[in-house]
């Protein structure tokens, strides 16, 4: 292992980590419940709100797995962040004022499956076990793919055997979010934001000025990329591009992503929420694209520096960054990746966490238990899904964007129609929603085994998702007069209020 206290690099990287721990402990100190601990008392404003949802959405595979997929196969891998993009925008638009108001009316739910279990006086219990059954299955991949990107970080910046960089990386995360609970994750998805995005922009700026320093007069860049790196369609059949386009459905139904529109203050801090985080999004996602891109004739004019971005397309903009920068800028640019892995993977873990402890432990084990045994309970649940996300990404061949790709289908089909409908539609059932959740996820699953028409599983297990919620919903007997009062006084309120 290679880790020089002298070099700058790891000084920064210090640096960041000895804040965002300091941040862990101011979040610890203004814990006093289970609510503070996995929701923060619904606390947050307008700006962090944005950027906590934003950071929380783009993990290690926004400098990584994006990039990498840039600069193998060309602007053909833009529909990625097309599709996201549009996915993001109507995820704010349709969801976010929505499930605020509506989680707080249903019980004051604190997790998604809380927010389910009252929504349909689900007194069984068995709708909340399903939901936090598939949170955790796929979560548990979720967070083994954040595992994986820090662990490649470190094995690459430090010279680390990856089974030493996994656990190094793993515990940079865990730490904050052992300590501080959500109010410490979102105050650091505030910093972390901010830096993936001077990040995003800086890095391919600066790379474009040494490949036109590589050009010759009257030159482009056709002069050193091949044709077809430039077409939208290269390969690229309907399916393909569907696919792709697809990502932005995974929207809806990530339960890390709508329980920061449940933490919001009030519903009126959303529309300005929504300003801010898609303009956060959508200049990183175009920098991510542009690293990836220019780094296409960066390393071909630059052959010597290429044998790591060979090796694993993966690392271009952490190779980008080193061999143009100072150290110490450096250093500080690649702390956004560990900034965006620990941005995601936190609050992943956190949201497991409030499974277990909310859903299961305090349903069914133990109802009285007092506020400080829970926050311990969630702080040990936290240990314990780490733990075995570090077990899933042992493998050193794990890739990252496999691995999101695979979780966010799973829940945009599992959750994603069932979460539209339940603040839509007034005449959804319990019933129509555990037959949606449990469609979903198994048609997803299936899907992907068997890899069915090159087609991304996300959009049969959104469509079959979406259609058992209706049609068990008609067939089964109506919503109760107390559901559909209290969908009435919801929209009732949320027309009151104007949220746009």
């Amino acid at each position: 292992m290679q880790f020089n206290w002298n070099d700058p690099t790891a000084i920064m990287f210090a640096i960041y980590l000895v804040a965002m721990l300091g941040i862990g402990a101011i979040g610890y100190f203004s814990t006093k419940n289970l609510s503070d601990y996995i929701l923060g008392g619904r606390s947050l404003g307008s700006f962090v709100t944005a950027l906590s949802a934003g950071a929380s959405d783009m993990s290690g595979w926004l400098l990584m797995g994006l990039p990498g997929a840039i600069y193998l196969s060309g602007l053909s891998e833009a529909w990625i962040a097309i599709g996201l993009i549009l996915g993001a925008y109507l995820n704010w638009r349709l969801v976010a004022a929505r499930l605020r108001l509506y989680t707080e009316r249903a019980g004051n739910a604190l997790t998604l499956p809380d927010y389910l279990a009252n929504r349909f006086e689900d007194h069984s219990s068995v709708l909340r076990i399903v939901t936090a059954v598939v949170i955790l299955v796929f979560f548990t991949l979720y967070c083994a793919s954040g595992v994986v990107a820090g662990a490649r970080l470190f094995e690459n910046m430090f010279g680390m055997p990856y089974s030493t960089a996994l656990w190094v990386g793993a515990l940079c995360t865990i730490a904050y979010v052992f300590i501080g609970g959500f109010l410490a994750v979102s105050w650091t998805d505030t910093i972390q934001a901010s830096l993936m995005i001077t990040a995003l922009i800086l890095a391919p700026v600066i790379a474009w000025l040494a490949v036109q320093g590589h050009l010759q007069p009257g030159q482009d860049l056709h002069a050193i990329v091949a044709a077809e790196k430039f077409d939208l369609f290269r390969g690229a059949s309907f399916v393909g591009v569907v696919s792709l386009l697809a990502w932005g459905l995974g929207y809806f139904g990530q339960p890390h992503i709508l329980v920061r529109f449940m933490a919001a203050s009030s519903v009126q801090t959303i529309p300005s929420a929504r300003r801010i985080s898609m303009t956060w999004m959508i200049l990183c996602l175009a920098g991510a694209v542009a690293v990836g891109f220019i780094g296409i004739p960066y390393f071909a004019a630059n052959p010597a520096g290429a044998a790591a971005v060979n090796a694993n397309a993966e690392t271009v903009f952490m190779e980008i960054t080193k061999q143009l920068f100072n150290p110490w800028i450096s250093g500080a640019l690649l702390a956004a990746i560990l900034a965006a892995v620990m941005s995601t993977l936190s609050c992943q873990l956190l949201v497991c966490s409030s499974a277990l402890t909310e859903d299961i432990y305090r349903t069914f084990l133990r109802k009285n238990a007092s506020q400080i045994e829970l926050v311990w309970i969630g702080r040990a649940m936290v240990l314990l899904v780490a733990l075995i996300a570090i077990a899933i990404a042992s493998n050193p061949d794990s890739k990252v964007l496999g691995m999101v790709s695979y979780a966010w289908a799973g829940f945009g089909a599992a959750f994603g129609p069932v979460i539209i409908l339940s603040l839509f539609w007034s005449r959804m059932t319990r019933g129509g929603a555990l037959a949606g959740i449990i469609t979903g996820a198994v048609t997803v699953l299936v899907w992907k085994q068997f890899g069915w028409l090159g087609l991304y599983e996300i959009i049969p297990g959104f469509i079959l998702a979406w259609l058992a919620t209706v049609v068990v919903s008609r067939m089964g007997p109506a919503p109760s007069q107390s559901i559909l009062k209290a969908h009435a006084a919801v929209e009732s309120e949320f027309e009151r209020i104007g949220a746009r």
